[in-house]
């Protein structure tokens, strides 16, 4: 049997300065992520561990860990038992951490293939390897080393949650996924004593600049379009009309 890659790689070229990806079917009738590299070809599982070597009967490490900490917390202070809740050892992060990158890989890819389904799984998960750590860690340095990519892993995944929705014809509800990720990303700046990070971020100007270009998308209320006339009216002292449109403004109903 030969064993040369050579035929295989050139059937799919590498693009020097582009992630490319493709689903394929798997011979167990899975579907694989493959990731063209400049050496090879990178495969995950395109559904479960990406790797396909969980703990058994846990999906990922992530999921026994996690398990661990909350029977260490149903255990402690009980008669007998040691009031010393579970922590995660430096060993236990790393490979934590060694885990979150298999999945990173797999939602980056999913992120080019427009997946965005599985690419909001998968951050939604990756976010939770930040916090078990940040709560759960022993050491200090796990606790906070993985806190620098919680800005990027927050707006990759409001923007798969954004474009879902722009998919789905639904404006408005990617504009409030794309909210909900800025107020995070406020707080996680604010947690870490660096509100002025807030505004040089990268990651919220991008997130910013798909709002602003979804925003001419939404469909405009009468009465936000007379309210918009009306400001305009009142900028350029247009006194006349913005008695007007103020008296059309009066024939909608109150909200109450």
């Amino acid at each position: 049997m030969n064993h040369d890659l050579t035929p295989f790689l050139d059937e799919w070229p590498y693009q020097p300065g582009q992630l490319t990806a493709r689903i394929v079917r798997g011979l167990d009738g899975s579907d694989k992520v493959q990731v063209r590299l400049d050496l090879g070809i990178l495969q995950l599982n395109a559904d479960g561990h990406p790797a396909g070597n969980p703990p058994p009967g846990y999906p990922s490490l992530l999921e026994y860990l996690e398990d661990q900490i909350d029977a260490g917390r149903d255990g402690a202070g009980r008669e007998g038992e040691s009031d010393q809740r579970r922590q995660l050892t430096p060993e236990e992060c790393r490979q934590l951490r060694e885990e979150a990158v298999q999945y990173y890989h797999r939602y980056l890819a999913l992120l080019v293939l427009e997946d965005f389904d599985r690419v909001v799984r998968d951050t939604t998960r990756n976010l939770r390897v930040l916090d078990l750590c940040a709560k759960h860690a022993e050491e200090d340095d796990d606790q906070e080393v993985l806190e620098q990519f919680r800005p990027y892993i927050v707006m990759v995944r409001a923007r798969a949650l954004a474009s879902r929705a722009i998919l789905d014809d639904e404006p408005r509800a990617a504009i409030v996924a794309l909210d909900d990720a800025l107020d995070a990303l406020q707080r996680h700046f604010v947690d870490a004593g660096l509100p002025q990070a807030f505004e040089q971020s990268n990651e919220v100007q991008m997130l910013r600049g798909m709002r602003d270009s979804l925003t001419p998308k939404l469909p405009v209320s009468p009465q936000a379009e007379l309210r918009e006339r009306l400001r305009q009216a009142i900028t350029h002292e247009n006194y006349e009309l913005a008695a007007i449109l103020r008296d059309e403004l009066k024939q909608f109903p109150e909200k109450g």
